[in-house]
């Protein structure tokens, strides 16, 4: 095969060039702006629709929250290693002492404070 070398060559700017090409090609000159367009403002639709999607599950979040009398909610911020250090995490932001208690101390305070 002696082809195949050459495929394995095309960089990531030579498939745009390519791929423009064969829209080109496929819809027209003249077509080819209107297509874009549509494109455009499908994407932008899309992404309207998951932030609106994302906002409704955030407030539907919070109401069940409400209503389940939790008012305080524990932040994670950032990604932890271990199962301690989420625990100690949590209970910081709940205000509460990590300082010589158990895992399932800090399990029984959060559980305590969350549903206080």
């Amino acid at each position: 095969m002696p082809f195949s070398g050459l495929l394995l060559d095309i960089a990531g700017s030579e498939w745009a060039i390519i791929i423009l090409v064969a829209l080109i090609l496929i819809f027209g000159t003249k077509r080819l702006p209107q297509v874009s367009r549509s494109l455009g403002k499908a994407v932008g639709e899309y992404e309207k629709a998951r932030q609106q999607f994302r906002q409704e599950m955030q407030d539907a979040t919070e109401q069940a929250r409400r209503e389940a009398g939790i008012s305080k909610v524990p932040r994670i911020t950032s990604p932890v290693a271990t199962e301690r250090e989420k625990l100690e995490v949590i209970a910081t932001s709940l205000g509460i002492d990590c300082a010589g208690k158990s895992d399932e101390e800090l399990r029984s305070l959060i559980s305590q404070r969350m549903n206080a």
